[in-house]
Protein backbone atom coordinates (compact mmCIF):
# COMPACT_ATOMS: atom_id res chain seq x y z
CA UNK A 1 0.00 0.00 0.00
CA UNK A 2 1.40 3.32 -1.09
CA UNK A 3 1.25 6.13 1.44
CA UNK A 4 0.77 9.77 0.51
CA UNK A 5 3.40 12.35 1.51
CA UNK A 6 1.03 13.60 4.22
CA UNK A 7 0.51 10.09 5.59
CA UNK A 8 4.27 9.50 5.63
CA UNK A 9 4.87 12.72 7.56
CA UNK A 10 2.22 11.73 10.12
CA UNK A 11 3.80 8.27 10.47
CA UNK A 12 7.21 9.88 10.94
CA UNK A 13 6.13 11.54 14.20
CA UNK A 14 5.17 8.12 15.56
CA UNK A 15 8.51 6.69 14.40
CA UNK A 16 10.40 9.36 16.32
CA UNK A 17 8.38 8.66 19.46
CA UNK A 18 9.05 4.91 19.17
CA UNK A 19 12.77 5.46 18.52
CA UNK A 20 13.28 7.84 21.43
CA UNK A 21 11.32 5.69 23.87
CA UNK A 22 12.99 2.44 22.82
CA UNK A 23 16.47 3.96 22.97
CA UNK A 24 15.92 5.15 26.52
CA UNK A 25 14.50 1.81 27.70
CA UNK A 26 17.36 -0.17 26.15
CA UNK A 27 19.78 2.45 27.48
CA UNK A 28 18.65 1.75 31.06
CA UNK A 29 19.26 -1.96 30.56
CA UNK A 30 22.58 -1.37 28.80
CA UNK A 31 23.98 0.76 31.62
CA UNK A 32 23.32 -2.07 34.05
CA UNK A 33 25.83 -4.20 32.14
CA UNK A 34 28.36 -1.39 31.66
CA UNK A 35 27.46 -0.33 28.10
CA UNK A 36 27.09 3.39 27.18
CA UNK A 37 23.97 4.96 25.67
CA UNK A 38 25.54 4.99 22.21
CA UNK A 39 25.82 1.18 22.20
CA UNK A 40 22.24 0.93 23.45
CA UNK A 41 21.09 3.01 20.49
CA UNK A 42 22.96 0.76 18.07
CA UNK A 43 21.30 -2.32 19.57
CA UNK A 44 17.90 -0.59 19.56
CA UNK A 45 18.24 0.13 15.85
CA UNK A 46 18.82 -3.55 15.12
CA UNK A 47 15.98 -4.64 17.43
CA UNK A 48 13.49 -2.32 15.73
CA UNK A 49 14.46 -3.68 12.32
CA UNK A 50 13.75 -6.99 10.57
CA UNK A 51 16.24 -8.90 12.74
CA UNK A 52 13.80 -9.05 15.68
CA UNK A 53 10.47 -7.21 15.49
CA UNK A 54 10.25 -7.67 11.72
CA UNK A 55 11.15 -11.35 12.04
CA UNK A 56 8.66 -12.43 14.70
CA UNK A 57 5.28 -13.26 13.25
CA UNK A 58 3.22 -11.48 15.91
CA UNK A 59 5.19 -8.22 15.68
CA UNK A 60 6.02 -8.16 11.96
CA UNK A 61 2.84 -6.38 10.94
CA UNK A 62 3.28 -3.72 13.63
CA UNK A 63 6.94 -3.17 12.68
CA UNK A 64 6.08 -2.81 9.00
CA UNK A 65 3.23 -0.43 9.83
CA UNK A 66 5.37 1.85 12.01
CA UNK A 67 8.38 1.68 9.66
CA UNK A 68 7.01 1.25 6.12
CA UNK A 69 9.58 0.89 3.36
CA UNK A 70 8.56 4.26 1.92
CA UNK A 71 9.61 6.03 5.11
CA UNK A 72 13.26 5.00 4.81
CA UNK A 73 14.07 8.02 2.66
CA UNK A 74 12.79 10.38 5.38
CA UNK A 75 14.67 8.53 8.12
CA UNK A 76 17.82 8.56 6.01
CA UNK A 77 17.70 12.33 5.52
CA UNK A 78 17.06 13.10 9.20
CA UNK A 79 19.69 10.60 10.33
CA UNK A 80 22.31 12.17 8.09
CA UNK A 81 21.57 15.63 9.49
CA UNK A 82 21.86 14.32 13.06
CA UNK A 83 25.11 12.49 12.36
CA UNK A 84 26.66 15.44 10.54
CA UNK A 85 25.78 17.84 13.38
CA UNK A 86 27.15 15.45 15.97
CA UNK A 87 30.44 15.06 14.14
CA UNK A 88 30.58 18.84 13.78
CA UNK A 89 30.38 19.11 17.58
CA UNK A 90 33.12 16.50 17.91
CA UNK A 91 35.25 18.66 15.62
CA UNK A 92 34.49 21.73 17.75
CA UNK A 93 35.92 19.91 20.79
CA UNK A 94 38.89 18.52 18.87
CA UNK A 95 42.15 19.86 20.30
CA UNK A 96 44.36 20.64 17.30
CA UNK A 97 47.16 21.76 19.64
CA UNK A 98 47.26 18.29 21.18
CA UNK A 99 46.98 16.71 17.72
CA UNK A 100 50.09 18.52 16.51
CA UNK A 101 51.99 16.95 19.35
CA UNK A 102 50.48 13.52 18.64
CA UNK A 103 50.40 13.62 14.82
CA UNK A 104 53.22 11.13 14.43
CA UNK A 105 51.69 8.68 16.90
CA UNK A 106 48.21 9.10 15.34
CA UNK A 107 49.60 8.47 11.86
CA UNK A 108 51.46 5.36 13.06
CA UNK A 109 48.38 3.97 14.83
CA UNK A 110 46.20 4.73 11.81
CA UNK A 111 48.65 3.13 9.36
CA UNK A 112 48.94 -0.02 11.48
CA UNK A 113 45.19 -0.12 11.98
CA UNK A 114 44.75 0.06 8.22
CA UNK A 115 47.48 -2.29 7.01
CA UNK A 116 46.97 -5.32 9.26
CA UNK A 117 43.16 -5.67 8.98
CA UNK A 118 43.34 -4.83 5.27
CA UNK A 119 45.75 -7.72 4.66
CA UNK A 120 43.71 -10.16 6.74
CA UNK A 121 40.44 -8.97 5.23
CA UNK A 122 41.93 -9.11 1.76
CA UNK A 123 42.98 -12.73 2.25
CA UNK A 124 39.48 -13.59 3.43
CA UNK A 125 38.02 -11.68 0.48
CA UNK A 126 40.21 -13.60 -1.97
CA UNK A 127 38.93 -16.86 -0.51
CA UNK A 128 35.32 -15.66 -0.74
CA UNK A 129 35.80 -14.51 -4.33
CA UNK A 130 36.46 -18.16 -5.23
CA UNK A 131 32.85 -18.91 -4.32
CA UNK A 132 30.95 -16.63 -6.73
CA UNK A 133 27.38 -15.85 -5.79
CA UNK A 134 27.77 -16.98 -2.18
CA UNK A 135 29.49 -13.96 -0.67
CA UNK A 136 30.08 -11.57 -3.56
CA UNK A 137 27.75 -10.96 -6.47
CA UNK A 138 28.36 -12.55 -9.84
CA UNK A 139 30.76 -10.48 -11.90
CA UNK A 140 32.76 -9.07 -8.98
CA UNK A 141 36.46 -9.48 -9.74
CA UNK A 142 38.75 -11.11 -7.17
CA UNK A 143 40.77 -7.93 -6.59
CA UNK A 144 37.55 -5.93 -6.11
CA UNK A 145 36.48 -8.45 -3.46
CA UNK A 146 39.90 -8.09 -1.80
CA UNK A 147 39.66 -4.29 -1.74
CA UNK A 148 36.06 -4.21 -0.52
CA UNK A 149 36.53 -6.66 2.33
CA UNK A 150 39.88 -5.11 3.20
CA UNK A 151 38.25 -1.67 3.43
CA UNK A 152 35.41 -3.13 5.51
CA UNK A 153 37.88 -4.62 7.97
CA UNK A 154 39.82 -1.31 8.13
CA UNK A 155 36.86 0.83 9.12
CA UNK A 156 36.62 2.25 12.65
CA UNK A 157 33.41 3.38 14.34
CA UNK A 158 34.51 7.01 14.12
CA UNK A 159 31.23 8.58 15.34
CA UNK A 160 30.85 5.94 18.05
CA UNK A 161 34.48 6.22 19.11
CA UNK A 162 34.03 9.98 19.35
CA UNK A 163 30.87 9.67 21.40
CA UNK A 164 32.40 7.18 23.86
CA UNK A 165 35.33 9.57 24.31
CA UNK A 166 32.97 12.51 24.92
CA UNK A 167 30.75 10.52 27.32
CA UNK A 168 33.77 9.37 29.34
CA UNK A 169 35.19 12.89 29.66
CA UNK A 170 38.22 12.19 27.45
CA UNK A 171 37.53 14.90 24.85
CA UNK A 172 40.55 17.20 24.74
CA UNK A 173 42.83 14.76 26.58
CA UNK A 174 45.93 13.23 25.07
CA UNK A 175 44.33 9.78 24.74
CA UNK A 176 41.06 11.16 23.35
CA UNK A 177 42.86 13.31 20.79
CA UNK A 178 45.11 10.43 19.71
CA UNK A 179 42.17 8.05 19.28
CA UNK A 180 39.97 10.54 17.39
CA UNK A 181 42.81 11.64 15.11
CA UNK A 182 43.79 8.04 14.31
CA UNK A 183 40.14 7.10 13.77
CA UNK A 184 39.58 10.03 11.42
CA UNK A 185 42.66 9.17 9.34
CA UNK A 186 41.67 5.51 9.35
CA UNK A 187 38.13 6.04 8.13
CA UNK A 188 39.06 8.66 5.54
CA UNK A 189 41.52 6.19 3.98
CA UNK A 190 38.95 3.37 4.13
CA UNK A 191 36.37 5.51 2.32
CA UNK A 192 38.93 6.33 -0.36
CA UNK A 193 39.51 2.57 -0.80
CA UNK A 194 35.77 2.07 -1.14
CA UNK A 195 35.68 4.80 -3.79
CA UNK A 196 38.31 2.86 -5.75
CA UNK A 197 36.21 -0.32 -5.54
CA UNK A 198 33.03 1.47 -6.64
CA UNK A 199 34.91 3.20 -9.44
CA UNK A 200 36.19 -0.13 -10.72
CA UNK A 201 32.84 -1.90 -10.35
CA UNK A 202 31.09 0.86 -12.30
CA UNK A 203 34.00 1.19 -14.78
CA UNK A 204 34.24 4.86 -13.79
CA UNK A 205 37.61 5.78 -12.27
CA UNK A 206 36.56 9.40 -11.89
CA UNK A 207 34.73 8.31 -8.70
CA UNK A 208 38.02 7.44 -6.99
CA UNK A 209 39.86 10.48 -8.36
CA UNK A 210 37.07 12.79 -7.20
CA UNK A 211 36.98 11.24 -3.70
CA UNK A 212 40.72 11.42 -3.04
CA UNK A 213 41.45 14.71 -4.81
CA UNK A 214 38.29 16.45 -3.63
CA UNK A 215 38.79 15.33 -0.05
CA UNK A 216 42.38 16.60 0.13
CA UNK A 217 41.46 19.92 -1.48
CA UNK A 218 38.50 20.37 0.87
CA UNK A 219 40.56 19.66 4.00
CA UNK A 220 43.28 22.11 2.95
CA UNK A 221 40.74 24.84 2.12
CA UNK A 222 38.71 24.49 5.31
CA UNK A 223 41.70 24.27 7.67
CA UNK A 224 43.49 27.28 6.13
CA UNK A 225 41.31 29.92 4.47
CA UNK A 226 38.15 28.62 6.13
CA UNK A 227 39.67 28.79 9.60
CA UNK A 228 40.89 32.33 8.98
CA UNK A 229 37.43 33.49 7.88
CA UNK A 230 35.65 31.76 10.75
CA UNK A 231 38.06 33.32 13.25
CA UNK A 232 36.09 36.55 12.86
CA UNK A 233 33.25 34.91 14.79
CA UNK A 234 35.38 34.44 17.92
CA UNK A 235 33.77 37.37 19.74
CA UNK A 236 30.18 36.60 18.74
CA UNK A 237 29.26 34.78 21.97
CA UNK A 238 27.00 36.77 24.29
CA UNK A 239 27.78 37.26 28.00
CA UNK A 240 25.10 34.65 28.84
CA UNK A 241 27.01 32.01 26.85
CA UNK A 242 24.73 31.88 23.80
CA UNK A 243 25.09 32.85 20.15
CA UNK A 244 22.83 35.29 18.25
CA UNK A 245 20.39 33.48 15.98
CA UNK A 246 21.86 34.90 12.72
CA UNK A 247 25.33 33.66 13.72
CA UNK A 248 24.01 30.22 14.67
CA UNK A 249 22.08 29.98 11.41
CA UNK A 250 25.18 30.93 9.43
CA UNK A 251 27.29 28.32 11.20
CA UNK A 252 24.71 25.60 10.59
CA UNK A 253 24.57 26.57 6.93
CA UNK A 254 28.34 26.19 6.62
CA UNK A 255 28.16 22.77 8.31
CA UNK A 256 25.52 21.62 5.83
CA UNK A 257 27.61 22.87 2.90
CA UNK A 258 30.66 21.00 4.18
CA UNK A 259 28.66 17.80 4.67
CA UNK A 260 27.15 18.15 1.21
CA UNK A 261 30.51 18.66 -0.46
CA UNK A 262 32.29 15.66 1.05
CA UNK A 263 29.22 13.48 0.48
CA UNK A 264 29.18 14.60 -3.15
CA UNK A 265 32.89 13.76 -3.40
CA UNK A 266 32.17 10.24 -2.16
CA UNK A 267 33.93 10.41 1.24
CA UNK A 268 30.78 10.65 3.38
CA UNK A 269 29.19 13.67 5.03
CA UNK A 270 30.62 13.20 8.52
CA UNK A 271 34.12 14.21 7.45
CA UNK A 272 32.98 17.48 5.94
CA UNK A 273 31.08 18.38 9.10
CA UNK A 274 33.94 17.25 11.35
CA UNK A 275 36.48 19.44 9.54
CA UNK A 276 34.17 22.47 9.74
CA UNK A 277 34.03 21.88 13.49
CA UNK A 278 37.82 21.72 13.66
CA UNK A 279 38.02 25.11 11.92
CA UNK A 280 35.66 26.87 14.36
CA UNK A 281 37.03 29.42 16.87
CA UNK A 282 37.72 28.01 20.33
CA UNK A 283 36.97 29.48 23.73
CA UNK A 284 33.61 31.07 24.49
CA UNK A 285 32.35 30.64 20.92
CA UNK A 286 32.94 26.87 20.91
CA UNK A 287 31.40 26.54 24.38
CA UNK A 288 28.28 28.39 23.24
CA UNK A 289 27.92 26.18 20.15
CA UNK A 290 28.16 23.04 22.23
CA UNK A 291 25.73 24.32 24.86
CA UNK A 292 23.08 25.24 22.30
CA UNK A 293 23.32 22.27 19.94
CA UNK A 294 24.52 19.21 21.83
CA UNK A 295 21.43 18.24 23.87
CA UNK A 296 19.07 18.35 20.88
CA UNK A 297 21.49 16.62 18.52
CA UNK A 298 22.51 13.82 20.89
CA UNK A 299 19.13 13.11 22.46
CA UNK A 300 16.77 13.73 19.52
CA UNK A 301 18.52 13.49 16.15
CA UNK A 302 21.33 10.98 16.54
CA UNK A 303 19.15 7.94 17.47
CA UNK A 304 17.50 8.14 14.04
CA UNK A 305 20.87 7.27 12.48
CA UNK A 306 21.05 4.02 14.43
CA UNK A 307 17.44 3.16 13.67
CA UNK A 308 17.86 3.68 9.94
CA UNK A 309 20.90 1.39 9.85
CA UNK A 310 19.09 -1.20 11.97
CA UNK A 311 16.21 -1.30 9.52
CA UNK A 312 18.66 -2.50 6.87
CA UNK A 313 20.23 -5.21 9.05
CA UNK A 314 19.28 -8.90 8.79
CA UNK A 315 20.95 -11.12 11.36
CA UNK A 316 18.62 -14.03 10.64
CA UNK A 317 20.44 -14.87 7.40
CA UNK A 318 23.44 -16.43 9.18
CA UNK A 319 21.79 -19.82 9.57
CA UNK A 320 24.29 -22.58 8.68
CA UNK A 321 27.36 -23.85 10.58
CA UNK A 322 29.54 -22.85 7.60
CA UNK A 323 28.32 -19.26 7.68
CA UNK A 324 28.81 -19.07 11.45
CA UNK A 325 32.34 -20.43 11.00
CA UNK A 326 33.06 -17.74 8.40
CA UNK A 327 31.62 -15.14 10.79
CA UNK A 328 33.96 -16.39 13.54
CA UNK A 329 36.96 -16.17 11.19
CA UNK A 330 35.94 -12.64 10.16
CA UNK A 331 35.61 -11.61 13.81
CA UNK A 332 39.00 -13.09 14.71
CA UNK A 333 40.69 -11.41 11.76
CA UNK A 334 39.06 -8.09 12.60
CA UNK A 335 40.19 -8.14 16.23
CA UNK A 336 43.69 -9.44 15.50
CA UNK A 337 44.22 -6.95 12.72
CA UNK A 338 42.87 -3.81 14.40
CA UNK A 339 43.34 -4.27 18.15
CA UNK A 340 46.77 -5.87 18.13
CA UNK A 341 48.16 -3.69 15.34
CA UNK A 342 47.02 -0.41 16.94
CA UNK A 343 48.26 -1.52 20.36
CA UNK A 344 51.68 -2.42 18.94
CA UNK A 345 51.94 0.85 16.98
CA UNK A 346 51.05 2.92 20.05
CA UNK A 347 53.64 1.08 22.13
CA UNK A 348 56.31 1.66 19.48
CA UNK A 349 55.46 5.38 19.61
CA UNK A 350 56.25 5.47 23.33
CA UNK A 351 52.75 5.19 24.83
CA UNK A 352 52.43 3.34 28.13
CA UNK A 353 50.72 -0.05 28.02
CA UNK A 354 47.30 1.01 29.43
CA UNK A 355 47.07 3.88 26.92
CA UNK A 356 48.15 1.63 24.03
CA UNK A 357 45.60 -1.01 25.03
CA UNK A 358 42.90 1.67 25.29
CA UNK A 359 43.71 2.99 21.81
CA UNK A 360 43.59 -0.53 20.37
CA UNK A 361 40.26 -1.18 22.07
CA UNK A 362 38.64 2.01 20.79
CA UNK A 363 39.97 1.55 17.26
CA UNK A 364 38.69 -2.04 17.16
CA UNK A 365 35.03 -1.00 17.42
CA UNK A 366 33.41 -0.92 13.97
CA UNK A 367 29.93 0.25 14.90
CA UNK A 368 27.61 1.70 12.32
CA UNK A 369 30.33 3.08 10.06
CA UNK A 370 30.78 -0.59 9.22
CA UNK A 371 27.06 -0.92 8.63
CA UNK A 372 27.15 2.08 6.31
CA UNK A 373 29.89 0.65 4.13
CA UNK A 374 28.11 -2.72 4.09
CA UNK A 375 24.81 -1.09 3.13
CA UNK A 376 26.55 0.61 0.23
CA UNK A 377 27.98 -2.71 -0.91
CA UNK A 378 24.57 -4.36 -0.65
CA UNK A 379 22.73 -1.54 -2.42
CA UNK A 380 25.29 -1.48 -5.24
CA UNK A 381 24.97 -5.30 -5.47
CA UNK A 382 28.62 -5.94 -4.70
CA UNK A 383 27.95 -8.32 -1.81
CA UNK A 384 25.25 -10.85 -0.99
CA UNK A 385 22.89 -10.71 2.00
CA UNK A 386 24.87 -13.58 3.54
CA UNK A 387 28.14 -11.65 3.58
CA UNK A 388 26.29 -8.55 4.74
CA UNK A 389 24.92 -10.44 7.75
CA UNK A 390 28.29 -12.03 8.58
CA UNK A 391 29.97 -8.64 8.64
CA UNK A 392 27.14 -7.15 10.70
CA UNK A 393 27.78 -9.81 13.36
CA UNK A 394 31.44 -8.77 13.38
CA UNK A 395 30.51 -5.09 13.66
CA UNK A 396 28.13 -5.64 16.58
CA UNK A 397 30.49 -7.89 18.55
CA UNK A 398 33.53 -5.60 18.17
CA UNK A 399 31.38 -2.64 19.24
CA UNK A 400 29.96 -4.44 22.26
CA UNK A 401 33.52 -5.35 23.28
CA UNK A 402 34.75 -1.76 23.24
CA UNK A 403 33.38 -0.34 26.50
CA UNK A 404 33.96 -3.31 28.87
CA UNK A 405 37.44 -3.97 27.50
CA UNK A 406 38.27 -0.25 27.66
CA UNK A 407 37.11 -0.17 31.28
CA UNK A 408 39.22 -3.22 32.07
CA UNK A 409 42.47 -2.07 30.46
CA UNK A 410 42.26 1.67 31.19
CA UNK A 411 39.14 2.99 32.89
CA UNK A 412 39.43 1.77 36.47
CA UNK A 413 43.02 2.93 36.94
CA UNK A 414 42.39 6.26 35.18
CA UNK A 415 39.32 6.98 37.29
CA UNK A 416 41.28 6.41 40.48
CA UNK A 417 43.65 9.17 39.34
CA UNK A 418 40.85 11.52 38.28
CA UNK A 419 41.60 11.27 34.55
CA UNK A 420 38.39 9.57 33.41
CA UNK A 421 34.81 10.53 34.07
CA UNK A 422 32.19 7.98 35.06
CA UNK A 423 29.75 6.90 32.40
CA UNK A 424 26.79 9.32 32.29
CA UNK A 425 23.36 8.32 33.50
Amino acid sequence: MMLSPFELSVRFFLQLAVVLGACRVVGILARRVGQPQVVAEMITGVLLGPSLLGHLGWTRAAQEWVFPAQSKAILLSVSQVGLALYMFLVGVEFRSDLFRGRARAAAAVSAAGMAAPFILGGLLGAWMAGRPGMFFAEGVKAWEAVLFLGASMCITAFPMLARIIVERGLAGTSLGTLAIAAGAMDDAAAWCLLAVVLGSFQSNWSIAIKAVGGGIAYAMLVLTAGRALLARLAGAARPDGTLPQPVLAGVLGVVMLGAWFTDAMGIYAVFGAFLVGCAMPRGAFAAALTRQLEPFVVVFLLPTFFTYSGLNTRLDLVTTPELWAVAAVALGAACAGKFLACWAAARLQGEDNPTALAVGTLMNARGLMELIILNIGLERRLITPQLFSIMVVMAIVTTLMATPVFEWVYGRNARRHGVLAAAPA
